[in-house]
């Protein structure tokens, strides 16, 4: 039961290597495809051509290597979507140790090693008090941040350096899950703005060693959970019903 104009607010789980632009794009694509505009009791598919464009947009970027939920917005619901934006996210992922890449993940080579013989798993638990609480954090050269106009992805992919200002931002929680020595497995709670490729860059450094993040999911924004979240594949067949 859809009412896309009037606004819908849906969990989505988004697959790995999307971008979060391309998963909003599908969905409009399959809403226009299906003609389902507004549908309740009682109501036929809307496919008027005349029928005003369809606003859509998502809640807070994910990476493309990243997976987890986007909460996608419609119609009215998209003035929400700051609102949504603000609220607290929750993270598991996966780190590796010693070694670190220019965008702090997978999606550029390792561009250096370091030694990590001298890390314990003693150290690596009271490594991650150091970010508890409110700090500072400078976003990666590789995001969406605008720099005198130009987003800093544009800037790093054209081989130039810029300066990115650090940021405040609060960590409520940082657990480690699993120490697999190169990997670690962590769980984060954190606020709007939080990169956590910079955590990565971060623990490596407070590690006297090095890392870059390896896999992300998103499972948590404010009281909306991964879990019921749905598939891109079961959007669209909730569509067809």
């Amino acid at each position: 039961m859809f009412d896309f104009n009037k606004g819908e607010v849906i969990l989505i789980n988004k697959p790995l290597t999307w971008t979060s632009f391309q998963l909003v794009n599908k969905m409009k694509y399959l809403i226009k495809k299906s003609g389902v505009r507004s549908l309740g009791s009682g109501e036929t598919p809307n496919s008027d051509p005349q029928t005003p464009k369809l606003k859509i947009g998502h809640a807070g970027t994910l990476d493309p290597l990243a997976t987890g939920l986007l909460i996608v917005c419609t119609g009215k619901q998209t003035k929400n979507i700051e609102q949504y934006q603000a609220q607290e996210k929750e993270y598991t992922g996966t780190f590796f140790i010693g070694a670190t890449t220019p965008c702090y993940d997978l999606e550029k080579e390792i561009d250096a090693h370091y030694p990590t013989e001298h890390i314990t798993d003693e150290l690596i638990y009271e490594t991650t008090k150091q970010f508890i609480g409110t700090i500072e954090q400078t976003p990666p050269l590789f995001s969406a941040i605008k720099i005198n106009g130009k987003r800093a992805y544009d800037i790093a992919r054209a081989g130039e350096t810029a300066e990115i200002k650090p940021k405040t931002i609060t960590i409520k929680e940082f657990t480690i899950t699993r120490i697999a020595l190169p990997y670690v497995d962590f769980k984060v709670v954190c606020s709007k703005g939080t990169y956590i490729r910079s955590l990565a860059r971060d623990f490596g450094l407070a590690l006297n060693s090095g890392a870059h993040l390896t896999a992300l999911c998103r499972t948590r924004i404010g009281d909306y959970k991964l879990t019921d979240a749905l598939s891109i594949e079961s959007f669209e067949e909730s569509l067809k019903r």
